[in-house]
């Protein structure tokens, strides 16, 4: 099957995964560690840094990263990959005439301009950044480069430090959204990877007769696979071990019947709810509108409807989470939470378990996916969870006129939070995802598409359980606890 990677970056991520994978596998994987750097950086010429010996140092602290993933933070930086960045933000092009009115100059605040052999050039021990050169310069010659990890976060989590001129991430600010993972252009930036304990945890069930090992997958996964049938890449992700496999939009189903009702009785004393099914955008609130937590949903996630409905049959029952997203992994630490799902997987680490198996879902028997609606099912792309609401609300006659704000990315999530803070939002339920286009275009998906909406419809239609109560009605959901 032909692989689909978004950039080369995210392809050496894989490589590493793959073949730590494989080595774990065969029981050799302190006998090789030393090896796998050189394997996957052959030479004998260097791909981007000054040489084989960097580049496979490098690859040496993507493998630490994962041995000592404990030690991490959801969302960390590689020191050594990251220093290929313009250390400076402003810089004067060839584009500069030399002119007589210096506008540069004479706006700069700081003095940070000076004229050298007629042309104008930044101090940049005295620069502040503040862009007053770059706005007056009629020829446009004084050029903008924000580093991309930088620009991504939305947060300002993200900084430079002035003395390594590396990139550092204040954990205090970050809401682990994963976007800096996905923008850095050499890879420096991280997720932390349980692959390894989710390889034990299967390994120690004995084939599933100790305990059952259930996988969770997001819904998105079924934009993730362009060669393969959704049906193939389940019975794939059985061959690795996994007991079951449930997708994560029955628990959306859960969450759409349930949130329905939580707001018909929310809404009469307060002026709008969130949603609570993106865990970036819940602690996006969390951080820059403390005052708006209240209006947060109380309901958990799909996800973690999906393993209690699991766990309400088999409390015994192991759990991983399959999915585009780094919150997720942050999700599941919650102390509230921590019991319910054991470690979070993202699409980039189950290809590379995949392959390190050489099991091609293409070439695999069908194993049906059939326990979600079609409304459970399109959760996984922007304006998904109010269609499933407004649904949910409409097939129990519920007593509520959803006035909804779909916001899309956290800039327009932003906007809402704003105007929902000052009185002024034109409506009483904010769905706020803090991915553009919704969870199929996570950070850590194999690749995205403008199509991905599409393809998550499609897959949507393919449901057997066309609404929500007619997916529900075989549970038993009275003594499953829906709060977080």
């Amino acid at each position: 099957m032909k692989k689909k990677f978004d950039n080369h970056a995210q392809y050496i991520k894989y490589k590493v995964l793959k073949e730590l994978i494989k080595s774990e596998k065969g029981g050799n994987l302190t006998k090789e560690l030393l090896s796998i750097p050189e394997r996957i950086i052959p030479g004998p010429n260097a791909g981007t840094r000054c040489c084989i010996y960097k580049e496979r140092a490098i690859i040496g602290e993507r493998i630490k990263n994962v041995l000592h993933t404990s030690k991490n933070p959801v969302v960390n930086i590689i020191d050594l990959a990251c220093d290929e960045c313009p250390v400076y933000r402003f810089s004067v092009t060839e584009a500069c005439r030399g002119c007589l009115a210096h506008h540069c100059q004479e706006n700069c605040p700081v003095g940070a301009i000076e004229i050298v052999n007629k042309r104008a050039h930044i101090n940049q021990e005295k620069c502040i950044e503040c862009g007053k050169c770059r706005d007056v310069c009629p020829f446009e010659a004084i050029s903008d480069v924000k580093r991309p990890c930088k620009t991504s976060c939305k947060v300002e989590a993200l900084n430079i430090n002035p003395e390594t001129k590396k990139a550092i991430i204040d954990k205090n600010k970050c809401i682990n959204c994963g976007a800096c993972v996905s923008r850095c252009p050499f890879g420096a930036i991280t997720d932390k990877s349980h692959i390894l304990d989710i390889m034990k945890i299967i390994n120690e069930s004995k084939h599933n007769t100790q305990y059952k090992v259930y996988c969770i997958v997001a819904p998105s996964i079924s934009a993730q696979f362009p060669d393969a049938e959704i049906d193939n890449v389940v019975s794939a992700i059985k061959q690795l071990g996994f007991y079951e496999v449930v997708e994560a939009a029955i628990g959306a189903d859960i969450v759409a019947n349930y949130e329905s009702k939580l707001l018909e009785n929310e809404l009469k004393h307060k002026k709008f709810i969130t949603s609570s099914c993106c865990p970036a955008f819940v602690s996006y609130i969390k951080l820059k509108y403390p005052e708006l937590i209240e209006n947060i949903s109380t309901s958990v996630s799909p996800m973690i409807a999906t393993a209690r409905l699991i766990r309400s049959t088999d409390e015994n029952a192991r759990i991983i989470f399959i999915g585009p997203c780094v919150g997720k992994k942050a999700e599941i630490t919650c102390d509230n939470l921590k019991d319910d799902i054991q470690y979070s997987m993202s699409f980039e680490e189950l290809i590379a378990f995949l392959d390190a198996y050489e099991i091609d879902p293409a070439e695999c028997k069908g194993s049906p996916l059939d326990n979600a609606s079609y409304f459970g099912r399109i959760f996984a792309h922007s304006g998904g969870v109010t269609k499933a609401i407004q649904n949910s609300i409409e097939e129990q006659n519920l007593n509520i006129e959803l006035k909804p704000v779909i916001c899309d990315g956290l800039e327009e999530c932003d906007k809402a939070l704003k105007l929902a803070k000052l009185g002024r939002l034109n409506g009483n339920f904010i769905e706020g995802m803090a991915c553009k286009g919704g969870c199929v275009n996570g950070p850590v998906s194999l690749y995205k598409k403008k199509s991905g909406a599409n393809i998550i419809n499609t897959h949507a239609n393919k449901a057997k359980e066309k609404s929500t109560k007619d997916s529900l009605r075989v549970f038993n959901l009275e003594n499953i606890n829906l709060e977080l």
